[in-house]
């Protein structure tokens, strides 16, 4: 009996022995998680989506402007068609006079040289909804100047062209008919229209660009431009020259 007391006395204290530091060591850590709780993890980063839209819109601001300043704008003696479909009795056809306006019925002139259609429509409806509600308009370019470019001096055949699509310096020269042999290639001038009548003029080094094969200073016209061929000095003085000095090399033309 006593022996047996004994037993489960040293089994008692193998149990004590194994199992109090493993109690010990969860009520440690119950004690610490009740002190600091664990912070939720975080879930995994995504990847970053650019919205397109916006990013587009960040960086196309040049690009919008020189959208806008390809669509036609209007220029004197254009003729606007504009349709009231609700209100007919409003139907009207407009020429823009050479100050820019345009005489309109029922409401004030207004002034639309420089404008393109789409913010002609929006100043009529604004202009038109004193008078009418929500009015609906449609305007359509009946008739306008259509765009060219002017090409003067020492070409094969100087004069007005058709601008019908992106047309260079070099190219314009081309469409004229090329150079003479009296042009000076390295001075000609390009003449651009602005707004209020003066122009702008730069110096285009044809001679080098066309020796070089280097295009990447040639300018691309606008509307309305003139490009100009001097004569090179030797043509100014050359009549000047006597034709028996000059040999064989004299012009027979230049004998008649």
């Amino acid at each position: 009996m006593v022996y047996q007391h004994q037993e489960t006395f040293h089994s008692l204290q193998s149990f004590r022995r194994v199992f109090f530091p493993i109690l010990l060591a969860f009520a440690g850590a119950a004690a610490a998680l009740a002190q600091d709780p664990p912070q939720p993890i975080p879930p995994p980063s995504q990847p970053v989506v650019q919205d397109r839209e916006a990013t587009a819109d960040s960086h196309s601001q040049t690009p919008v402007l020189q959208h806008r300043n390809r669509r036609y704008q209007l220029h004197s003696a254009d003729v606007l068609t504009l349709e009231f479909p609700f209100t007919p009795e409003f139907n009207q056809t407009v020429t823009v006079q050479p100050d820019g306006y345009v005489t309109l019925r029922g409401v004030e002139n207004m002034h639309v040289e420089g404008e393109t259609l789409p913010e002609v429509t929006q100043a009529l409806r604004m202009a038109y909804s004193k008078i009418l509600h929500d009015p609906v308009i449609n305007v359509e370019l009946k008739d306008f100047e259509k765009p060219f470019f002017i090409v003067g001096g020492e070409v094969g055949h100087p004069g007005k062209f058709d601008l019908r699509e992106d047309t260079t310096a070099t190219e314009a020269v081309a469409i004229a008919g090329g150079f003479r042999e009296s042009a000076k290639h390295s001075q000609v001038l390009l003449f651009h229209r602005v707004q209020g009548g003066w122009a702008q003029v730069k110096k285009l080094n044809m001679k080098k660009m066309l020796k070089e094969g280097d295009l990447d200073e040639d300018a691309y016209l606008a509307p309305g431009d003139f490009l100009y061929v001097p004569k090179n000095t030797m043509s100014k003085i050359a009549k000047f020259i006597p034709t028996s000095s000059m040999g064989l090399y004299a012009n027979p033309g230049m004998l008649r």
